[in-house]
């Protein structure tokens, strides 16, 4: 029988902060900026401003020679876009994605109106798509300009009322859009998504589909349906994908992820017999499902960067951005303590 959900109090703690108080003013500012128009407009003055051409990020390379997204103050971007020969009336479209830990405003725009190589140039940057910025930003980086990237293509979707037809018009901030015809408010939407790393004790369960770069396996994943837990969702993805029945589960953690189309991501474990890991895979949801050891898993992770498509084929797993990294590197730190004897 499945056992009841069990939570890792270990990985559901609060973001970590130098100073409490500090991330209480943080958030509270943060909060007054999406409430007041004038005091959004005054930040916006003082902020750094990603920038993000047809949804991709502006990344720079540091004088080591890693990637890092490229954030300007709002004079400089005013001057950028008048080079580029826009008005400067764009800089109004930014939208707000967090503060610094010293209060400064962070905003994104998204410049894909104007020309790319030209705005590339003035910027001395790249316009990197996003899939593969995961894997050359470090850090807060990446799910920082998720966030962004995020924002910015909900804006791009939702600027008509599903209901009326008419014209939606977001708040100062970008935290949400109004209907002036009916008055409906509408806020930024993520679609709840299990993802899972099975395991029979010894081996974990990974899956690629066709969409993923060669060589790709994760943890399995999948949309929750309406009216479904967590619970309900989970066991029902495992035994569409994979053919096997789930016996327990423990939580992870969460974390959003940006695509398809912005997801919540609800990281957990699950445990199979290991008398029944016989697999079936639907091939019409994944391209391929197999059992890693631990040794193919510590291997895997040793490949840092995608492959090229010339170099022999070799199995890699998604970036430390990506919630799949850390319940496989969980799995392999209780796989340690086991052989440990704890």
């Amino acid at each position: 029988m499945l056992r009841p959900l069990r939570i890792l109090l270990s990985a559901t703690k609060c973001p970590p902060t130098r100073r409490h108080c500090s991330f209480v003013s943080r958030t509270r500012y943060v909060n007054r900026l999406k409430e007041d128009d004038a005091s959004c407009v005054a930040a916006l003055q003082n902020g750094r401003i990603f920038l993000f051409h047809r949804l991709s990020p502006l990344l720079h390379r540091t004088d080591r020679g890693t990637l890092r997204p490229a954030a300007f103050i709002s004079s400089d971007v005013q001057a950028i876009l008048e080079r580029l020969g826009s008005d400067g009336s764009l800089l109004k479209e930014s939208v707000l994605i967090g503060c610094s830990e010293q209060n400064q405003a962070q905003f994104c725009l998204d410049i894909g109106e104007l020309d790319q190589a030209a705005a590339e140039e003035e910027c001395k940057g790249n316009f990197v798509d996003l899939r593969k910025a995961f894997f050359l930003l470090t850090g807060a980086e990446g799910p920082l300009v998720a966030k962004g990237q995020a924002l910015l293509r909900w804006h791009q979707t939702s600027r008509f009322c599903s209901a009326t037809g008419q014209p939606t018009l977001r708040n100062q901030a970008g935290s949400q859009r109004l209907c002036s015809s009916s008055g409906i408010v509408y806020y930024p939407k993520m679609s709840p998504v299990v993802i899972v790393l099975v395991s029979d004790g010894k081996r974990c369960l990974l899956g690629r589909q066709s969409s993923f770069p060669r060589g790709m396996y994760s943890a399995l994943a999948g949309f929750c349906d309406m009216g479904e837990s967590l619970e309900e969702a989970l066991c029902r993805e495992v035994a569409e994908e994979v053919g096997l029945e789930v016996q327990s589960i423990s939580y992870s953690s969460s974390q959003h992820w940006p695509f398809p189309h912005s997801s919540f991501m609800l990281g957990c474990h699950a445990s199979v017999s290991p008398a029944h890991t016989q697999l079936n895979v639907d091939h019409t949801e994944l391209e391929d499902a197999r059992w890693f050891s631990l040794e193919e898993i510590t291997s895997a992770l040793q490949v840092k960067t995608p492959p090229r498509r010339a170099d022999p084929p070799v199995t890699w797993l998604p970036p430390k951005h990506a919630i799949a990294n850390r319940l496989i590197r969980e799995w392999m730190d209780q796989q340690g303590r086991h052989r440990d004897g704890e």
